[in-house]
């Protein structure tokens, strides 16, 4: 664990909480990985030995380097570090690292209304993309207990448009605060992302920053914070997740 404060928009917590111990890999990212490297290996090898035979092995290096690179790059896409969490009762955190692409009001969507018991009110929303190169790891924006874990099927537009979060395959996680206030949090999967990870069922109790899941390649998640939460970020903003304030959600704000 580093110093406190992150730098980031919105941060700035007056104390912070431990953050849980974790592998330094994601482990739904070990067998990709494992995938990544041996199939480096086996090309290389393949190469070495084809180039060999007419004396041109010197150009199998370029293969071990661009399977080596690869491998590198799926290791840094999974990487889970550790983060500095703000212990702020009022505060609603960033599930994702990325850039802020969207700040607007929206209603929950369809099927988590229908799982949460919400109606269509609409919520402070803010969201978050991911791009190949931000952490992919996934983590809860407030204390609270798993109301609802969703999945929706859909397309795999680019998920920076304004239509991924309502065409987009996706999951949506309904977390209800102690004092009876809820949050959605949705994963939304993207042009390249196939595949989303949501490692918590209903009714498991979440703490701020903790980890719920993650998306593979590229990537949204969007927060529906409770009605009347003062947002503290704008579009273009950079977030780190379980580390930047997004909001306000405290009942005076």
């Amino acid at each position: 664990m580093g110093p406190g404060g992150s730098g980031a928009a919105g941060s700035g917590a007056s104390g912070l909480t431990p953050d849980i111990p974790s592998p330094a890999i994601a482990r739904e990212g070990w067998p990709i990985v494992a995938g990544f490297v041996i199939m480096s290996v086996v090309v290389s090898g393949v190469a070495y030995t084809a180039l060999y035979r007419v004396g041109l092995e010197r150009w199998s290096y370029l293969v071990m380097i661009a399977g080596a690179l690869l491998s590198g790059w799926c290791v840094w896409f999974f990487r889970d570090p550790a983060r500095r969490i703000p212990s702020r009762a009022d505060a609603a955190i960033s599930p994702a690292d990325g850039v802020v692409c969207k700040v607007d009001e929206a209603p929950l969507p369809p099927e988590l209304r229908q799982a949460m018991g919400e109606g269509e009110d609409v919520r402070p929303r803010v969201c978050v993309f991911m791009n190949v190169f931000n952490v992919h790891v996934n983590r809860a924006p407030v204390a609270g207990r798993v109301v609802c874990a969703v999945h929706n099927p859909g397309k795999f537009f680019n998920a920076s448009f304004d239509k991924a979060s309502e065409l987009n395959e996706r999951l949506g996680l309904g977390l209800r605060m102690s004092d009876g206030r809820t949050i959605g949090c949705v994963q939304i999967a993207g042009l390249i992302a196939r595949r989303i990870v949501c490692r918590v069922r209903e009714g498991d109790d979440l703490a701020a920053g903790q980890r719920f899941g993650l998306i593979r390649f590229g990537s949204r998640v969007d927060v529906y914070l409770p009605a009347g939460s003062a947002v503290l970020v704008k579009v273009g903003d950079r977030s780190i997740a379980g580390e930047t304030v997004l909001a306000n959600i405290s009942q005076e704000a």
